[in-house]
């Protein structure tokens, strides 16, 4: 934003600058608004993050029980030569989405390339509730990373955003509005300028003709 010294004190820069602040408002308001969406975003997706650390919790308490109860039923040896067997995971695939205007990494893959259906059949009851569970924890913790991922980024946006605000609001309009009132001024200033030289040009047109006239009288 140039200094008042910069400002041309012009008509067209005041319906120009004018033009700016009814702007700069409108883009205010929307990201106050945007703002507000985003925080209501955040708030929801770190209740339903709340709700999974706790269902995560619950799924390793049980899990690590399963274990335990699966070592004394089949053996610690057998339960390691079972997990030896265990199919591989896929590779995990982070593809972006978009949230609120904000690009969020989502957790895709991690399955693995075969079913495991078959394979639980085959194993103990004790051994097969063990992966179970442990199942259910990898697909919980790639829900919970994600929720993690997206309320950084998400609170990074909002922090983003109430800067982007407040620079409008207390720096950029504030400036704008300044250099209304300096143009304005001047511009009143100009006009009373030039009502004084009019009226200045008029006097003197005024007092030429009188002496035009005297002098036309004292001739005759």
């Amino acid at each position: 934003m140039p200094s008042n010294t910069d400002i041309r004190p012009t008509r067209l820069e005041y319906l120009r600058t004018k033009k700016r602040i009814k702007i700069a408002k409108k883009g205010l308001k929307l990201l106050k608004l945007k703002r507000q969406a985003l925080i209501l975003e955040f708030f929801s997706i770190s209740k339903a993050s709340s709700r999974l650390r706790g269902e995560l919790n619950a799924e390793l308490i049980k899990g690590y029980q399963s274990i335990r109860m699966a070592e004394m039923i089949d053996g610690e040896m057998r339960l390691e030569n079972e997990a030896m067997k265990i199919p591989q995971l896929k590779k995990l695939l982070i593809t972006p989405k978009n949230v609120m205007g904000v690009k969020i990494p989502r957790l895709e893959g991690g399955r693995r390339e075969e079913s495991l259906t078959d394979y639980l059949l085959e194993i103990p009851v004790s051994i097969s509730e063990a992966m179970k569970a442990f199942q259910e924890v990898h697909k919980i913790v790639l829900d919970v990373a994600e929720k993690e991922t997206t309320l950084r980024k998400l609170l990074y946006e909002i922090d983003k955003t109430k800067r982007k605000a407040n620079a409008i609001e207390n720096v950029f309009i504030p400036r704008l509005e300044s250099a209304v009132k300096f143009i304005t001024f001047r511009l009143e200033e100009m006009e009373r300028d030039t009502f004084a030289m009019l009226k200045t040009v008029k006097r003197k047109m005024e007092e030429r003709e009188k002496k035009k006239v005297e002098a036309t009288v004292i001739a005759n």
